[in-house]
């Protein structure tokens, strides 16, 4: 927020409200925050832990706030990010060029355990693979933004983002008025558009969109029926889709009814128990001969996790440079694969100073960041990379931006990442806002739900 001593541009009409909040006024919104977001329902769990199974993700009630200038300069090096990596997508269950030019080695995207065979010289709708791509960011200065990585399959957390931006808008009415902050909640309509937008060859008419949802017992449940809800679409499960002939049908009260485009929210290993696990009881029989013959979408597609590797990600720059003859706009962070033995003997000698990741390792765990880890907690961690260094890749610690953020004592400064939703179907879309994740932790780096982090609203300003 500040810069050489002043508030930044961005945040200076916020610098009143917070400096005249009174304390109590500030934990009265506070708990009227978290019983809003209880009585919604917005709640997730972590698997394998004891306790509350329906936690609330703690709510920061200090927006994070961009300029129309520093929106507009993400919004393009995020859209280039998410052609390239459909490209890639469509490359790599096709030719393969990139690796035929030796771009990027074969074993990182044959051997990849994302990598479906299944899908091989197929190519879906529009030649779109993934058609919600999460992109987290970090601001490391005032102009520079680093990609974490990318989330190609079905990145969660956008009920957030729409509901963070609701509640700020009950609560501090008077901000919205004083302040012209570009509005979020087109997203629904977006995404119905995006979906029915890449209907399969054989659909006649307005497409049917359903959002298929493992059920009630996902930590994500309430986000996939919120986001149903909001676009007037079926919520299904397995159980209520079948297969019959050339195309996938839903079971109604007045009978079946044709689906054309399938929102899924479950993993690949899951959607056809004919195709991938066998004891998948939460997918449909035969739907992929369906999706293979042009009878069903399914969104995002098969195999799309290919691209979102931790190792692959290394990658996107030059995927960049290879598919669209154009520089990166944005850049990855420097990262280190334990496969290659320099890089592994710079790792385990830098240990302490570096984060060191699993490669298909997500929501915080199966990670160490070294400098705020124990001697021990290091060493255990360098027998794991040793072990199996393949699984393994690092990056340098940055010196991530803060935002101010309202603790116990008052306000203090936390870390921040930010996850936009860019919505990938006939044109590229991208709503001006998106996830800001925040780690509520003095001095911690992990922003993760799981690793007590917290939310809050980010606007982006009107010109």
């Amino acid at each position: 927020m500040y810069q050489d001593g002043a508030v930044r541009a961005p945040y200076a009409r916020l610098e009143d409200w917070m400096r005249t909040m009174p304390a109590e006024f500030r934990q009265m919104k506070q708990a009227e925050a978290e019983a809003l977001f209880r009585r919604i329902g917005i709640t997730f769990a972590v698997y394998g832990e004891g306790g509350d199974p329906d936690r609330l993700i703690p709510f920061d009630m200090f927006p994070r706030v961009f300029t129309a200038t520093e929106w507009g300069k993400l919004e393009r090096g995020i859209k280039q990010r998410a052609r390239a990596l459909n490209a890639f997508l469509v490359d790599v269950y096709g030719r393969g060029e990139i690796v035929r030019a030796g771009r990027i080695p074969a074993r990182l995207v044959y051997q990849n355990e994302a990598y479906e065979k299944a899908v091989v010289g197929f190519v879906p709708p529009k030649g779109v693979y993934s058609h919600i791509v999460g992109i987290d960011l970090v601001r490391t200065g005032a102009e520079d933004f680093f990609v974490l990585e990318d989330n190609c399959r079905t990145p969660s957390g956008v009920s957030y983002m729409l509901e963070n931006r609701e509640i700020m808008m009950r609560m501090f009415p008077d901000l919205f008025r004083e302040n012209r902050i570009q509005p979020v909640d087109s997203y629904s309509d977006r995404l119905r558009r995006t979906l029915a937008s890449v209907a399969p060859a054989k659909c006649r008419g307005e497409p049917t969109v359903v959002l298929l949802t493992p059920g009630h017992f996902n930590s994500a449940y309430y986000e996939h029926s919120f986001l149903a809800d909001l676009m007037g679409v079926e919520l299904v499960e397995g159980q209520d889709l079948f297969v019959e002939g050339e195309y996938c049908w839903m079971r109604t009260t007045e009978g079946p009814k044709r689906v054309d485009v399938i929102y899924r929210r479950i993993d690949d290993a899951f959607l056809d128990p004919l195709c991938f696990n066998p004891s998948s009881m939460l997918g449909v029989p035969g739907l992929m001969d369906v999706y293979r013959s042009g009878g069903v979408s399914i969104c995002s597609a098969p195999g799309a996790g290919v691209a979102d590797d931790k190792a692959v990600y290394t990658y996107v720059p030059e995927m960049v440079r290879f598919y669209l003859g154009e520089e990166p706009l944005l850049q990855n962070v420097p990262t280190w694969q334990c496969a290659k033995a320099d890089d592994l003997k710079y790792v385990l000698d830098k240990m302490e100073e570096l984060v060191v990741k699993e490669v298909h390792g997500s929501g915080g765990y199966g990670m160490l960041v070294g400098p705020k880890s124990s001697k021990a907690e290091v060493e255990a961690f360098r027998h794991k990379v040793m072990e199996d260094p393949d699984n393994y890749i690092a990056q340098p610690t940055l010196a991530l931006s803060t935002t101010p953020t309202f603790v116990q004592e008052g306000i203090a400064p936390r870390h921040v990442d930010l996850r936009p939703y860019c919505l990938v179907g006939e044109s590229i879309d991208l709503v001006p806002g998106g996830l800001t994740r925040v780690a509520l932790k003095e001095g911690s780096l992990v922003v993760n739900s799981s690793q007590g982090g917290g939310v809050k609203d980010t606007w982006v300003l009107a010109e």
